[in-house]
């Protein structure tokens, strides 16, 4: 989101550069046919003196404006393409801009995406561990039950005493040993 709000200022200032070129441009064009309606003016003011004096004075005050007119024309001119190629480098830019907007939003959704499905994963795994911890739970208190079991009927033989303290599965199995083989010798 920094990426686009950014990428978007960008857009923004570009834009707002752009504007500005083009009102530069039409005020430009507004002077240019300013000028040339000035120089008309003062032709045709001109062309209406009689007095052959006049008229030369006249002539070389229109050329002098003329040329005077054609420079500021020349340099409204190239102002005007140097505006116009910045105007296209901007729109240009712009462009570029609006598509890199574009695939920012785009990774900033596939990347969501991504967040969502880690974290319905994460879900899945949490309810399996609390699945998990409920069977071993269950499994434990079924072998503690079985091994009270085992060991009731190891010491549940005459003869034998009943253990004192907690008894280790080796003695345990020792104690089904000799229960086994007082059955077997019983037996015979």
């Amino acid at each position: 989101t920094g990426a686009i709000s950014s990428l978007q200022r960008q857009l923004e200032i570009q834009e707002a550069e752009l504007r500005r070129f083009r009102y530069e441009n039409e005020m430009l064009q507004k002077q240019l046919r300013e000028r040339e309606d000035q120089l008309q003016t003062l032709s045709h003011k001109f062309c209406s003196l009689t007095e052959k004096e006049r008229k030369e004075e006249v002539m070389v005050m229109l050329e002098e404006e003329n040329h005077s007119l054609r420079q500021v024309v020349t340099e409204q001119e190239s102002q005007l393409a140097k505006q116009k190629e910045q105007i296209s480098e901007l729109e240009g830019t712009i462009k570029r801009l609006r598509i890199e907007v574009v695939t920012s939003r785009h990774q900033a959704q596939e990347q969501k995406q991504a967040q969502e499905k880690t974290k319905s994963q994460v879900e899945a795994l949490q309810h399996k561990e609390v699945q998990t911890k409920v069977a071993l739970k269950r499994i434990s208190s079924q072998f503690e039950r079985l091994r009270s079991k085992i060991i009731q009927a190891a010491f549940s033989v005459e003869g034998q005493d009943h253990p004192q303290a907690e008894l280790m599965e080796e003695q345990v199995l020792e104690a089904l040993q000799v229960c086994g083989s007082s059955k077997l010798s019983f037996q015979q």
